[in-house]
């Protein structure tokens, strides 16, 4: 077995030369939603490991970024929708300042997407169809963790699933956490990264005509 040397992990020396076929502007679907399904088929179709992982990026309202990485659960021609607890960090942010990026990291295919747009919740009845379709121990983890809030230990927080897991045992409806629900981005502007050999990659970018228009152009951007 080859021994890793400490050139091996010096950053500034790793270096992949990405191959991949031109992105042309015609090849392109007439709006984001359209060829995001495109790519995230690819990209599941290529066994990327979670494809629909995305990294969240939010910012309180005088500027403070933080980024985590959620699972995506739905998407439309609405937008883009994952849950978590109202009251965690992001939760709290998005609150304050809808204002979100998202990022969709597929590596091993060597793409990625870039949304940027604004957050709201779901309705209730939505987050409820969802919160029903999970497994059972998932739902009781939205009840058990206050995500983002400090505890003292694991024991705590393995204390507090046990407490309901004998309250509402597999097979029992569990209740809807009333802080925990869904959000959806509205993008206003979706990037298309497709790596290529020497850094000179495609990056094909859907904005809005109008502050609030219903179609789109797409603006080819230096890489």
């Amino acid at each position: 077995m080859a021994r890793v040397t400490d050139q091996d992990l010096d950053p500034a020396v790793m270096r992949k030369q990405y191959r991949s076929e031109i992105v042309d502007e015609q090849s392109l679907a007439g709006d984001p939603m359209a060829q995001f399904a495109r790519w995230f088929q690819q990209a599941a179709d290529a066994h990327v490991f979670e494809p629909n992982a995305m990294v969240v990026s939010t910012a309180t309202p005088d500027g403070r970024p933080s980024s985590r990485t959620v699972l995506l659960k739905q998407f439309d021609e609405r937008g883009f929708v994952f849950f978590t607890n109202y009251g965690s960090r992001k939760g709290r942010e998005l609150a304050d300042n809808p204002h979100v990026a998202l990022l969709f990291p597929w590596h091993p295919i060597a793409r990625q997407v870039v949304v940027t747009g604004t957050a709201a919740r779901t309705g209730r009845d939505e987050t409820a169809a969802y919160f029903r379709s999970r497994p059972h121990g998932s739902q009781l983890g939205a009840w058990a963790s206050e995500q983002s809030s400090v505890i003292a230990s694991r024991a705590e927080l393995d204390r507090r699933y046990a407490e309901l897991a004998a309250r509402y045992p597999e097979g029992e409806q569990v209740p809807v956490p009333p802080q925990w629900g869904g959000l959806r981005v509205t993008p206003d502007a979706v990037e298309f990264w497709q790596g290529h050999e020497n850094r000179l990659h495609d990056r094909l970018r859907y904005v809005r005509d109008g502050a609030a228009g219903a179609t789109w152009h797409v603006e080819r951007l230096c890489p």
